[in-house]
């Protein structure tokens, strides 16, 4: 088991990297060409929807309420493809009718995602502008994303996973080439992303193909198996994406706040997302089709054996990440985004959202993969129950922000997070779904030992100051060294208190043993 989803996982993982790592380079662009100001905060407020689009259908959420669905009709293709199908051109009518009242409302839409525009009359025009352009993206990525589901069932990840790839490079290349033409340069951005819709879906096309399950597209409203997706796909959005949910209610409550809040939120948000997208997207979407086999053939052995897999590869790929990103926030954020326009005064504040988002950041990962285990099993409810909870929670701690200002919006979220991961694990103990397997408390135990030796090693870098001196290059240079070194401590420091890292790997009963 551990061998042919670790190296699954791999294959997501190293194909959401290449994306993220041009994500990076996007956002650097961004920063250094537009800088942060007015016209910025209304471009982020206007990529908030289809951005939300995208995390809630193509990170795992469309993929809980469809493989279930479609393990019925994995014995037929001719019905498997009806089927896809069917669903296929029912979830496009849905999408396309929501797409145009959209943007017939987007100036109302602007008012809800960020009320305090309201006062500042041009950049509340610019923002209804600009979430036009980029409305139809959603249409194209609830197909991109149900493309990607298909073929995630059926074992092939890459593709799916790679995909993301052209959001980052039409942005880039609107940034360069577009941007310079235009009266207003920021539009640019808004038609990169329209651009980028269009071909990740024509990019889905060819693997459809060669499994034979490209679709003739059918709207059938009232068939069963349609209903049952789009029964099963409002829960699954919604418990999958309490975080998203809460990132959007940030960006609402921070064009209340001095300008430039929004923005720093987006880029705190860009840099946790980096873990989050590698690990727990990879993971997540692995897991859920084992776990699914493993409740359909009525084998709860393995599917226990499957979540401690998972929750001990995020507990030891999160751990290090979470100290990373909270002691290396400024120091991250100056490598990467203070350029011309990107003051240090923005690298100060953007990292005070970075630490407060990184607090949460095992609890995001933790949540990708306890949802697995009630979906697999047919259980929407109880996800949803605690994802509310969760919101609720968020939104009463949202008080942070007087004494904390942006950074509290962001504190809250992670809170939010933490809870809802702490009350799906006590619920799958509870109802004896996940056993934890032996040595738990000598792996916490190791994994600690090993965190606090590179939280020391990286603090000593922040404390000396020296990043804050360097030019672009050297910082760079200096903090790739650091973060290898930080790497390689927690390794070494893993390996000599015993923890056998090929045991990841290997079988249930080796796992049990690291």
């Amino acid at each position: 088991m551990g061998k042919r989803l670790f190296k699954a996982t791999v294959v997501v993982s190293s194909m959401t990297l290449t994306s993220r790592l041009l994500g990076f380079v996007r956002d650097m662009l961004i920063a250094r060409l537009f800088g942060v100001d007015v016209a910025t905060d209304a471009f982020f407020v206007a990529f908030k929807i289809p951005n939300l689009l995208r995390r809630l259908f193509t990170e795992g959420a469309f993929a809980h309420a469809l493989v279930p669905v479609m393990a019925n009709h994995q014995g037929d293709k001719l019905t498997l493809r009806q089927f896809i199908g069917k669903t296929a051109g029912t979830l496009a009518a849905w999408a396309m009718l929501v797409t145009l009242v959209a943007m017939v409302l987007a100036p109302l839409l602007v008012l809800v995602l960020a009320p305090g525009f309201a006062w500042q009359w041009t950049q509340y025009e610019l923002a209804v502008t600009l979430l036009r352009i980029t409305l139809p993206f959603g249409l194209c990525i609830v197909l991109v994303a149900f493309a990607g589901a298909v073929l995630n069932a059926h074992e092939h990840y890459a593709i799916p996973a790679l995909t993301p790839i052209f959001l980052n490079i039409c942005m880039i290349a609107a940034a360069l080439w577009l941007a310079p033409l235009m009266d207003v340069p920021i539009t640019a951005l808004a038609w990169g992303v329209f651009v980028a819709g269009i071909l990740q879906l024509l990019f889905q096309v060819p693997s459809l193909v060669q499994l034979g399950l490209l679709p003739r597209l059918t709207v059938k409203f009232k068939d069963p198996d349609v209903s049952l997706v789009i029964k099963r796909l409002l829960p699954a959005i919604f418990s999958a994406s309490v975080t998203q949910i809460n990132l959007l209610l940030d960006a609402l409550v921070a064009s209340f706040l001095v300008s430039g809040s929004v923005s720093w939120l987006y880029y705190s948000d860009r840099l946790v997302e980096f873990p989050l997208g590698i690990l727990g997207l990879g993971l997540a979407t692995v897991i859920l089709p084992n776990l699914s086999n493993n409740h359909a053939a009525n084998d709860p052995i393995a599917f226990s054996a499957t979540l401690d897999w998972g929750l001990r590869l995020v507990f030891l790929v999160g751990m290090p990440a979470t100290i990373g990103l909270f002691v290396l926030a400024e120091p991250m954020l100056s490598t990467l985004f203070q350029y011309n326009e990107f003051t240090i005064n923005d690298v100060h504040k953007a990292g005070q959202s970075l630490k407060a988002y990184s607090v949460g950041l095992l609890g995001y990962l933790f949540i990708k993969i306890l949802m697995p285990g009630f979906t697999s099993r047919h259980d929407l409810n109880t996800p949803v129950r605690y994802g509310m909870v969760a919101m609720i929670t968020s939104l009463a701690l949202n008080v942070l922000v007087i004494p904390l200002a942006h950074a509290g919006l962001a504190l809250a979220t992670s809170l939010g997070a933490l809870l809802n991961a702490a009350l799906l694990l006590n619920k799958l103990l509870q109802e004896n779904a996940y056993q934890p397997g032996l040595g738990w408390l000598l792996f916490l135990g190791r994994v600690t030992l090993a965190s606090t030796v590179m939280a020391v090693c990286l603090c000593y870098f922040v404390e000396n100051g020296w990043w804050s001196q360097w030019g672009t290059t050297d910082r760079i240079i200096n903090l790739f060294k650091w973060i290898s070194i930080g790497c390689f401590l927690y390794v070494l420091t893993l390996t000599l208190s015993g923890l056998r890292l090929r045991h990841l790997t290997g079988t249930s009963d080796k796992i049990a043993s690291f």
